[in-house]
């Protein structure tokens, strides 16, 4: 860090140009205070923020808002953050001393001023950066840059999604061109048949954690190959594989012409699996290896982790697609394309089988991860036959559940209000049981009060998404009124927030309509739903589901008590996690390998009501939320899904309402706010990014960075 005196503009732009802002609620509100119209408007974004104030007018609002000294101490605490070697990497993994563990992703959330993301697996990956930064555990991540991001969802006047995508302007983002040690742009080369992909690289600043993002857009490209990473899942299949040797092997290379040498290579799903490949090349040029002793060396230094048990959702790619864009490092590697593509088939020699990325990604690894305790059970059963010669039990994956970033989802109300219990600097142990041992201690009525707040404050914010859709489609005057009016803080609020797949079954609270309408009708126990989500724009199915539930918001009967947000995002996320009473999750078990939504509620004092699918099915302990049916399924699916909408009825109504409206003398719901205690206590901890990244970091990475061969020995 610079020792020279900066100035006030200085500050504030050094700041912003790192994401720890981000997650430090006091810095949030410095911004904001700064313009909090312009800072709403904006999106939350610093630097364009920053970018409408001359340094003189900066220094003249930073007067007469008090501002000084309150940049100055967060300023003095980021230096302190970004230097500081008192960590519990430097404690738990020295190991690693100056080789980091690179961390592959197709996409990362880390804020919504970062259009980088589509969903959960990119929130989760941000999360994933932040507690490493917390943690100083030595961490690089790669990932493509979208200039056009994923899209912004527009609901019609039919209720039908629109997709819309904007053009992201790189000078407007907290993010800087990467440069090599000589201070060139690092550019990389991806070769295939018909000619080379040039990739260049943004840096991202995340606290301590450098994320690397490739971009293609650049003039040594063709006009075709400048659009390959614009949208984000977006194109055909030969898109995506493109996109992914640019992620994979592009990014390899951008690690070692940036100077790094990794110790552990961790593949966030199957998109990056190429990665390996650009590896176990340079081992052999640099040392003169075999190809089967540097694929051994380099899959002693791999992870993966496995997000979906949905067979769709695995990439796979058919020979001709696979030559065309493998074939060079195939030849590079001595073993040809039909060598190559063997190493993503389950049988090699079945030529009829396609290429699949994950199977790929599980032979280059020695550890490999499903994502919650349940999703391991479900991984070993769907890739037992790339093992056949274990039992099932056997088969060689495990699982760490995923969790969330605690200071980037828990309101800053909340954390002042636990500060007052919990032991000092407890944030930073907030992934340890023993941090949140005396939470019940907090008191009965500043909880509820705090939590009533919160949900005062998602009520304005729905209804200003609303407003803003009233007026882009030119509403009257009457439905303007009727937005300003609509939902109760009073009202049991159910949230249910998450992409419009159809196994997520967003409609199947509405399967009985009538005993739905009784519920939202009680005038003395009065309930209300918000949906929002986002469909793929290829899945038709979705985009129904959405219409139908936007249809039902439009009858006299709904109209206020069900709500469809549009456009969700980190932004409108945070709203919802923070305020609602109850989040919702009904997927068909056992297709939600995670899921992480309902984590962040949970952090907020919101209960969870939900089939016991994914991290619910580890979580759920009789008293700390509400289970939707049982662990039982039905073979039959149309079954199934009636037996689980009378399921979600019956929780509702024979447990979740009565427990809500039931009070005491001072009006508090005792037994309901007890129940929000013990989620806080017994979760908040565990279903958090930094027990998590502590899980990989001593179950995985430690054993790829140093030890034995022994376990490549499943392969043979």
């Amino acid at each position: 860090m610079s020792t020279a005196n900066p100035t006030l503009h200085e500050k504030l732009w050094s700041l912003a140009r790192n994401f720890w802002w981000c997650w430090q609620p006091e810095v949030v509100e410095i911004f904001r205070d700064l313009d909090p119209v312009r800072w709403e408007q904006l999106d939350h974004n610093p630097v364009l923020l920053l970018d409408e104030f001359a340094p003189e007018e900066l220094e003249q609002r930073a007067r007469l808002e008090l501002l000084h000294s309150r940049v100055n101490y967060a300023y003095r605490r980021w230096q302190e953050y970004m230097e500081s070697r008192e960590t519990w990497a430097d404690e738990e993994a020295g190991v690693f001393g100056n080789y980091p563990a690179a961390y592959f992703s197709a996409e990362f959330g880390v804020h919504e001023s970062l259009p980088n993301y589509s969903g959960g697996l990119g929130v989760l990956a941000g999360d994933h950066l932040k507690s490493a930064s917390d943690l100083g555990l030595p961490l690089v991540a790669v990932g493509l840059f979208y200039h056009e991001g994923y899209f912004s969802q527009l609901i019609d006047e039919t209720g039908w999604q629109q997709e819309v995508y904007s053009h992201v302007r790189n000078e407007q983002l907290p993010i800087r061109i990467a440069r090599l040690a000589n201070g060139e742009v690092a550019v990389v080369r991806v070769d295939t048949r018909h000619g080379p992909i040039y990739a260049q690289a943004w840096q991202v600043d995340v606290g301590r954690v450098k994320l690397f993002l490739l971009d293609v857009n650049i003039e040594q490209n063709s006009p075709e190959d400048r659009k390959l990473t614009a949208r984000l899942y977006g194109g055909d299949q030969r898109t995506r594989i493109r996109q992914e040797i640019v992620l994979g092997i592009g990014g390899a290379k951008l690690l070692t012409a940036l100077g790094y040498r990794p110790a552990v290579v961790h593949m966030n799903e199957g998109h990056s699996a190429f990665a390996p490949l650009e590896f176990i090349r340079l081992r052999m040029e640099e040392e003169g290896l075999t190809f089967n002793d540097a694929l051994r060396e380099v899959s002693a230094t791999c992870c993966f982790t496995t997000h979906t048990p949905v067979p769709a959702g695995h990439d796979r790619f058919d020979y001709g697609l696979f030559e065309e864009h493998l074939g060079p490092i195939a030849d590079q590697l001595g073993i040809g394309p039909v060598g190559l593509v063997g190493m993503g088939r389950i049988d090699p020699q079945n030529a009829h089988e396609p290429f699949c990325m994950t199977v790929l990604a599980f032979k280059c690894s020695r550890r490999a991860n499903g994502v919650s305790n349940l999703h391991g059970v479900v991984s070993r059963r769907m890739w037992a036959s790339l093992w056949p010669w274990c039992s099932e039990e056997k088969v060689p994956i495990g699982h760490i559940t995923n969790g969330v970033h605690l200071p980037s989802w828990l309101a800053p109300q909340m954390r002042q209000l636990y500060s007052r219990v919990l032991p000092a600097n407890w944030v930073k142990h907030s992934g340890e049981q023993k941090t949140w041992a005396n939470f019940d201690s907090l008191s009965d009525g500043e909880f509820w009060e705090t939590h009533g707040l919160l949900k005062i404050r998602l009520i304005a914010f729905v209804r200003d998404r609303m407003l803003r859709r009233a007026k882009r489609l030119d509403l009257g005057e009457s439905e303007i009124a009727a937005i300003n009016q609509c939902l109760d803080p009073n009202a049991l609020t159910i949230g249910f927030a998450r992409r419009f797949a159809p196994y997520k079954r967003a409609d199947l609270i509405l399967r009985d309509i009538e005993r739905f309408a009784e519920m939202v009708h009680d005038a003395k126990r009065p309930v209300q739903i918000l949906f929002a989500g986002k469909s793929h724009p290829a899945d038709q199915n979705g985009k129904s589901i959405l219409q139908r539930i936007y249809k039902l918001t439009e009858e006299p009967g709904f109209r206020g008590r069900v709500v469809l947000v549009e456009d969700y995002d980190i932004n409108l996320a945070r709203a919802l996690v923070q305020g609602v009473d109850v989040w919702l999750n009904n997927p068909r078990r056992p297709l939600e390998a995670s899921g992480t939504s309902g984590q962040k509620v949970v952090l907020n004092g919101g209960l969870n009501c939900s089939i016991l699918d994914g991290w619910w099915a580890e979580a759920y302990d009789g008293l700390n939320g509400f289970a939707i049916g049982t662990n039982r399924v039905h073979a039959n699916q149309e079954i199934q899904d009636d037996r689980d909408a009378k399921a979600v009825m019956e929780a509702l109504r024979d447990e979740v309402i009565p427990l809500y409206f039931e009070r005491d003398q001072d009006g508090l719901p005792t037994a309901w706010i007890s129940r929000m205690k013990r989620s806080v206590r017994t979760m908040a901890w565990k279903f958090n990014s930094d027990r998590m990244v502590m899980d990989y970091a001593t179950k995985s990475y430690l054993t790829c960075a140093g030890g034995t061969y022994a376990e490549m020995d499943r392969f043979a």
